[in-house]
């Protein structure tokens, strides 16, 4: 028969101790099994694979994936300027298992399409900034045989309506960027809307496509192995990785500076504890020294925003670009 009474020599005290140590254990593993991520996470990028979000968003993912022992999967979904992957994320469960990364064109969107199946502001929760690179000027130099921004202009005038540009869709950066150097430039060169910034740049390299208004850290590569060339970056400072490709205000244009940038949200509902615990896994990946040499590669700079200050930024971009859709008279029929 099982006394009960404590043992000989075990106090109160001890008991006491012994309880809040189990107590303390069984906290712990109940934290452990309800820890975030319980399962591998997957950021959802509203573009095919080749552009200037996957440039980012790869590397990125790699990194979180160390950091959180947890497996940090890039789902693309083209479509629509990035907007079907922007309303598959929004109803994506808010368990801290799904983010969004989408970019600037995620601030255009709202002034080019009448109607979307989500809205960036009420839908999603800010958690950061990802990146931000100046828009470059990028031709191929076969089609277009300019050695800088006076040249191409000269050629452009010289050729009325016979020079195309690529962009990742009606309604992105690449398209309101293309629009804006012809406004302000007094050009004409017709626009080719694609399914994203990676088939447009493979139709760029192959010559289908004279020239492109991208966003640098997805021509970075391009650039650097001389497939195609760079006549300027949309920006009142060079790049970092990219010092020999001339500014914008250098070649001559100084009113045209456009940036491409990329950021991450979360699905509205999302607890705050998980989306805090990102942004302090975004600030420990911004901090290796293998994000810093890819981020210089790609010509950006490392960001330092994040929650609201991040939301702020996004809602200050959405003005300015409705803006420029308005001046430019930009259409979804390109």
């Amino acid at each position: 028969m099982t006394s009960r009474f404590p043992a000989p020599g075990l106090t109160r005290r001890h008991l006491l101790q012994a309880a809040a140590g189990s107590t303390g254990l069984a906290s712990a593993l109940a934290r452990g099994q309800g820890g975030w991520p319980g399962k591998p996470v997957t950021i959802v990028v509203p573009f095919p694979s080749g552009g200037g979000t996957d440039a980012f968003a790869r590397p990125l993912s790699a990194q979180l994936t160390r950091s959180l022992g947890k497996q940090v999967i890039i789902d693309n979904r083209g479509g629509a300027g990035g907007t079907l992957g922007a309303a598959l994320a929004a109803k994506a469960a808010p368990d801290g298992h799904t983010f969004f990364m989408g970019a600037v064109h995620h601030a255009i969107a709202p002034s080019m399409y009448p109607k979307l199946d989500y809205n960036l502001e009420t839908d999603f929760i800010p958690v950061a900034l990802v990146s931000n690179v100046p828009q470059v000027i990028v031709v191929n130099p076969q089609r277009v045989p300019v050695s800088d921004l006076k040249g191409f202009l000269d050629f452009v005038r010289k050729n009325p309506g016979k020079l195309n540009y690529g962009s990742a869709g009606n309604g992105t950066s690449h398209h309101l960027a293309g629009e804006l150097f012809k406004l302000q430039t007094k050009t004409f060169i017709t626009h080719i809307p694609y399914r994203g910034a990676g088939p447009a740049l493979q139709d760029l390299i192959g010559g289908q496509v004279d020239v492109m208004f991208d966003g640098l850290g997805s021509s970075s590569t391009h650039i650097k192995s001389g497939r195609i060339k760079a006549l300027a970056v949309a920006s009142s400072k060079r790049a970092p990785g990219f010092a020999d490709v001339p500014t914008s205000v250098e070649a001559g244009v100084p009113t045209y500076q456009v940036a491409t940038w990329y950021g991450l949200w979360a699905p509205k509902g999302t607890p705050a504890a998980i989306v805090e615990q990102m942004q302090a896994e975004l600030r420990k990946a911004y901090a290796t020294p293998e994000l810093q040499t890819a981020w210089n590669n790609l010509g950006a700079d490392m960001p330092n925003l994040y929650g609201e200050a991040f939301g702020k930024f996004v809602a200050g971009e959405t003005r300015r670009w409705a803006e420029v859709v308005k001046a430019s008279g930009a259409k979804l029929d390109g």
